[in-house]
């Protein structure tokens, strides 16, 4: 099982520089970024699948939400709730 550190403090984040981060919510143990071009990437505490990888992996770095991408859909806003990770789309 992956480590994931807890952060009690706000901590530089390193994504592509292309990227246009629009939004970003918080869960208990996990995080999301909406970019601007309506991508998501998602880290931290994966047990429930609240990352949304299609798996209960835990990250410390970011990853992008690949099943939004291949469903042809666009995420125009997220929140995270304490175990759960919500996402309205466009397609």
């Amino acid at each position: 099982a992956a480590f994931i550190s807890i952060q009690a403090f706000p901590a530089l984040l390193d994504l592509p520089q292309e990227l246009e981060v629009s939004a970003v919510s918080c869960g208990s143990r996990h995080t999301a970024a909406l970019t601007r071009d309506g991508q998501l990437y998602t880290w931290g505490w994966g047990k429930y699948g609240q990352l949304g990888h299609e798996d209960n992996a835990s990250s410390d770095r970011p990853r992008r939400v690949e099943a939004l991408v291949a469903a042809g859909l666009r995420a125009e806003e997220v929140t995270c709730g304490p175990w759960a990770t919500y996402v309205c789309v466009l397609e």
